[in-house]
């Protein structure tokens, strides 16, 4: 399928974006990876297939996915996640409690970088591994 969104700007621009933009496009990323999983997986109504995005998406279950995958992560995606981690956030969670809003917004920031980056082959190995991570609980 040919890419119907264009991303224009370079690894070097992406690099120089707040922690918090990677998040807020990698939160967007998996959501809709997660819903065209389920989509293509299950037979379920919008509601159900609500629900059930949640056990995915919320920020405890990213936080453990993302301490699961961490050893997998090279040292430059360790970096993003410690960039996104600390990045400071005026957000209060809740339905999580302030280290796992963290470590979520972590997870997110990676994946919004890697998909900035345009780096496809390793978000779907990511993107990947952590349902499969998710799924074992």
């Amino acid at each position: 399928m040919e890419k119907f969104i264009d991303i224009k700007r370079s690894k070097e621009e992406v690099n120089l974006l707040s922690p918090l933009i990677w998040a807020y496009i990698g939160d967007s990323v998996y959501e809709l990876y997660i819903r065209t999983k389920l989509v293509n997986e299950t037979k379920q109504k919008p509601h159900a297939l609500h629900m059930a995005s949640i056990k995915y998406v919320k920020a405890k279950a990213q936080a453990e996915i993302l301490q699961k995958i961490e050893n997998m992560l090279s040292e430059e995606e360790k970096d993003i996640v410690r960039r996104g981690r600390n990045a400071e956030n005026h957000h209060l969670p809740k339905n999580a409690n302030i280290q796992e809003y963290m470590y979520a917004t972590a997870f997110e920031a990676l994946i919004g970088y890697l998909y900035l980056t345009q780096q496809d082959a390793r978000l779907k190995e990511i993107l990947e591994s952590s349902v499969d991570e998710n799924e074992k609980k």
